[in-house]
């Protein structure tokens, strides 16, 4: 079990103040790893101070990472509190439903840049942390459309799949310098966004036809595979996309 301890490291997630992203850092915190989680919602420091109120230590920095300038104002201060940087794991992200004939350009751009462009500029700081220490785990968070086309939400499916890319660009960078760089796939995660989709009898019978598992995920259904790549146990992984979807790629 050792290989699965994080004591002492220090992991720093983005949008993480609930959710999956408040799932993993919970799993981070639960094996050991302190925590900075930066969110742009107004109870991160509440969510932070509850996280440490046992265990590792735990801080928020309300950020808009939307914003390039704050994006770096925030990760710098979330690493000073933290005192050093082991793990990042870029899981801020939105989507824009809509036809892609009706897709608005200002939808498209605030969805790729929460989702490919923060993934990039985090990371890119956190690698400038990382390489100077010669270790460091970057988890990216993509989604089963970093495999598939999603309909009606263009601009989300074209920002997953580059984080897929990004990932297996980074590692091949990065990952003989001391930084493993992975990312993980959601699957069909019930969550308060996603419930009036859910309580659709004919989407969730689609949905429940693909997933042999034959349930929706929970967000701590994430808290294993983030423990895992973020530890000892996966040093000898880089470069992958690990979908965490209840079979449903397999079907």
């Amino acid at each position: 079990m050792n290989l699965f301890d994080l004591t002492g490291k220090k992991a720093v997630l983005t949008g993480a103040a609930s959710g999956l992203g408040l799932a993993m850092a919970e799993g981070l915190h639960e094996a050991g790893a302190a925590i900075g989680l930066i969110d742009v919602a107004a109870d991160t420091l509440d969510v932070a101070a509850r996280l440490g109120s046992s265990g590792a230590p735990a801080c928020g920095v309300i950020g808009d990472l939307s914003d390039p300038e704050k994006l770096e104002t925030a990760f710098h201060e979330a690493v000073e509190k933290l005192g050093g940087l082991d793990i990042l794991v870029n899981n801020v992200g939105i989507t824009r439903r809509s036809p892609t004939e009706e897709h608005a350009l200002a939808d498209w751009e605030l969805v790729l840049r929460l989702n490919m462009t923060t993934t990039f500029l985090m990371s890119k700081l956190a690698a400038q942390v990382m390489l100077k220490q010669g270790h460091g785990k970057i988890i990216n968070i993509g989604s089963l459309y970093s495999f598939t086309g999603g309909p009606n939400q263009l601009g989300y499916t074209a920002s997953k799949g580059a984080v897929r890319q990004m990932t297996m660009a980074m590692s091949n960078e990065w990952a003989g310098r001391g930084i493993n760089v992975n990312a993980i796939a959601p699957g069909y995660i019930a969550t308060p966004l996603n419930a009036v989709m859910r309580a659709d009898p004919e989407w969730h019978r689609r949905v429940m036809d693909r997933v042999p598992i034959g349930r929706y995920g929970t967000p701590d259904d994430l808290k294993g595979t983030v423990i895992f790549l973020a530890s000892s146990a996966a040093d000898y992984i880089s470069g992958i996309t690990l979908p965490v979807d209840g079979g449903f790629l397999g079907r």
